[in-house]
């Protein structure tokens, strides 16, 4: 199985409601601070379900929510259909979107569960997608030193602002004995130093620097601001 099929199924990530409902409407307020006008064109690049996508198309030209697993889409088509400024596709459906037309393109939450020539392949398809002045957030990248430790202590922080503490502490213990520990030992998380993924960034084509603070609820884990390089500086 890989991380693809484990996202197909109903997952333990989320201890309760309370929890899902804060985490989709944090990130969907990270997200729309990031657009830069009404009439933006915006893909959310491996969405999950993203329970308040109806914000971000509110504030942006057209949304795209893209995402590998067939069960979240048809929530998500489920959710949001009949909208005609959002737009639900799979990866492979990246190519239908005109290239040089997005605004901004967001990825949050994904890095660690590819592999290196995956995430090139993601980073090429966004580069032709991104206009000439277009963004690409990459958000929630998990830095070596960061251990599940501090996750769980980022975790705890969120929900005590949110009013679900003791829901995430049960929710850690059973996460102990959950398949998501097993599956996180089999198939692994892919990890980067903040210089390693510049130079990963730069070597698709892209100019970026760090950014601060990360989308969510974790701040030990970094995001990213990218803009296509001048075609002289792409290698």
């Amino acid at each position: 199985m890989s991380w693809r099929d484990y996202w197909n199924t109903d997952t333990p990530i989320y201890v309760n409601e309370r929890h899902k409902s804060s985490h989709y409407a944090a990130i969907a307020e990270d997200t729309i601070a990031l657009i830069a006008g009404s009439g933006a064109r915006v893909l959310d690049f491996g969405c999950g379900e993203a329970l308040c996508a109806d914000r971000v198309a509110g504030r942006s030209g057209h949304l795209y929510l893209c995402d590998g697993a067939p069960k979240v889409r048809q929530r998500l088509v489920d959710q949001l259909g009949g909208r005609d400024d959002v737009t639900v596709l799979a990866p492979e459906e990246l190519p239908a979107i005109p290239a040089g037309s997005l605004d901004l393109v967001v990825v949050n939450s994904v890095v660690q569960y590819l592999g290196h020539a995956e995430l090139d392949d993601v980073f090429a398809a966004v580069r032709r997608l991104l206009a000439p002045h277009g963004r690409l957030a990459v958000a929630d990248v998990i830095p070596p030193s960061v251990s599940s430790i501090a996750d769980a202590w980022a975790l705890l922080a969120f929900a005590s602002r949110h009013g679900f503490f003791l829901a995430a502490a049960l929710g850690l213990v059973r996460t102990l004995f959950s398949g998501y520990l097993a599956k996180r030992a089999q198939l692994g998380l892919s990890r980067y130093t903040e210089a390693e993924f510049l130079a990963r960034l730069a070597a698709a084509g892209f100019s970026a620097r760090r950014r601060y603070p990360n989308m969510g609820h974790n701040q030990a884990r970094m995001m990213f601001i990218a803009e296509r390089a001048t075609a002289g500086a792409h290698p």
